[in-house]
Order: structure tokens, then C-alpha cells, then sequence
């Protein structure tokens, strides 16, 4: 072999070398950063898994002033929320429990007219129940199947009879007796838990301050509002 092909030869075989180890090392670098990538994709999943449920529920409307305002902010926030609503508020602005319903939050039943069960009302109480729940199907055409009774009074037969759920509460500011909005959100955000159901009202301007700065200051450490559905039945 003459001088200028061993040169060659010995060019093409360290050009070979070259490609292939720059190819393995190519390789290798795609291989972890594959690896990368799955194990960023699974710790994103895991957080997301992660992430504390909690419900806020608001009884009494809807309000023909206050509950807009408090969708309205709901929805810049992200935030679902559950509303047990009077029948005669319901009567009297079905175009607003429609929108409740459209921006996907819960619907309930708070009987026609805020009566409290008691040992001698039962059969009117009862008649309230089913009163609204007739008028919350025609105004949304969905049967209801959550009730929150007035003051937390319930008779545990009523639910085969009505075949509805209780929702009751675990966090419960007074936020209808008292216009004090950082008093209120200081007794929720730190009672807060995973799987708490917040009781409110959107029925007074300062209840709606509440609880968007609860959203607010909640979402900021990680809770996500949902439905009291979502709680109950997962």
C-alpha cells in the first residue's frame, strides 16, 4: 500500500470514529433527555393528583344584585361552586339560576321559602322541597338531587322519600351576620382543609368580597374548587 493510501485509509477510519462516537454520545443525550422529559411529565401528573379538593357553597339565592357579581368573578378565577337555592328566588329569576347552571356549577335545593323542619311542619316541609325541585327541573331541565336544609334541621327518612342528599357544612363563617370581610376570611382559610364544604350566602355584598379573596388566597395554596359532588361521590 503506497504512502497516500495508508494516509487515506488511516483519515477515513478516524472519520469513522469520529461520526460513530459523536453518534452514541448523540444518542445517549437523547435517550436522558427522553428521560427527562417523563420523569418532569410524572412528577407534573403526581402534583396534579395532589392537589386538595375543596367545595364553597352559597345558599339563599339567586340574588338579583350580588349573585352576577359573584359568577362573574367565579369564573375569572376558575372556581366551581355549589348554590342551594330558595325556590321563590329561583321563581323569580330563572335566568339567572340558568346561568349557575351553564357555567357549570351545582345546583341545589334550600326548600321554597327558608322554612326550618321542625316535629309539626314536616308535611309542609316536605311540600317545599318538592315545590322547588319541580321548579328547578322546569327552569333547567335536570333533576335535583342535593338539598341543604334551612339551619341544618333534616329528617334522614326524607331522603329515600325525595330520593336527595343532605349537604351540610364543615366550615361555617357567619358571613350573614357580621359585614366584617377580613374576619371572615381569616376564620375560613384557617379552618380549611382538604375536602372542607364552606357555607356562605350570596345575599350581602360583603359575603361576595369574602369569599372571591377565600378563592383567591386558597387557589394561591394549591386547593381546587369544586362541586359538592365531586366530594361526595369520589
Amino acid at each position: 500500500m503506497s504512502e497516500l493510501s495508508r494516509r487515506l485509509t488511516g483519515t477515513a477510519f478516524l472519520l469513522c470514529a469520529v461520526f460513530l462516537g459523536g453518534f452514541g454520545i448523540m444518542m445517549q443525550w437523547e435517550d436522558a433527555t427522553g428521560v427527562k422529559e417523563k420523569i418532569a411529565c410524572m412528577a407534573k401528573q403526581e402534583t396534579a393528583a395532589e392537589n386538595p379538593k375543596i367545595a364553597i357553597t352559597f345558599d339563599d339565592g339567586p340574588d338579583p344584585v350580588w349573585t352576577p357579581q359573584l359568577l362573574d368573578g367565579l369564573k375569572e378565577r376558575g372556581a366551581k361552586a355549589s348554590f342551594f337555592l330558595m325556590g321563590k328566588q329561583a321563581e323569580a329569576y330563572p335566568e339567572l339560576v340558568l346561568r349557575i347552571q351553564e357555567e357549570g356549577h351545582l345546583i341545589g335545593n334550600h326548600t321554597y321559602s327558608h322554612i326550618q323542619l321542625n316535629q309539626k311542619n314536616r308535611k309542609v316541609f316536605k311540600e317545599e322541597l318538592v315545590k322547588t325541585n319541580e321548579l328547578l327541573t322546569k327552569i333547567t331541565g335536570e333533576e335535583v338531587a342535593f338539598v341543604r336544609p334551612p339551619y341544618g334541621s333534616w329528617d334522614k327518612s326524607l331522603e329515600a322519600e325525595l330520593t336527595m342528599f343532605p349537604v351540610l357544612w364543615t366550615i361555617d363563617p357567619m358571613d350573614w351576620s357580621s359585614s366584617n370581610v377580613s374576619g371572615i376570611v381569616k376564620k375560613v382559610t384557617d379552618e380549611a382543609k382538604e375536602n372542607s364544604v364552606i357555607l356562605m350566602h350570596d345575599a350581602y355584598s360583603s359575603s361576595v368580597t369574602a369569599a372571591l379573596e377565600i378563592v383567591d388566597k386558597l387557589q394561591k395554596e394549591g386547593y381546587e374548587f369544586v362541586t359538592v359532588d365531586e366530594l361526595m361521590l369520589n
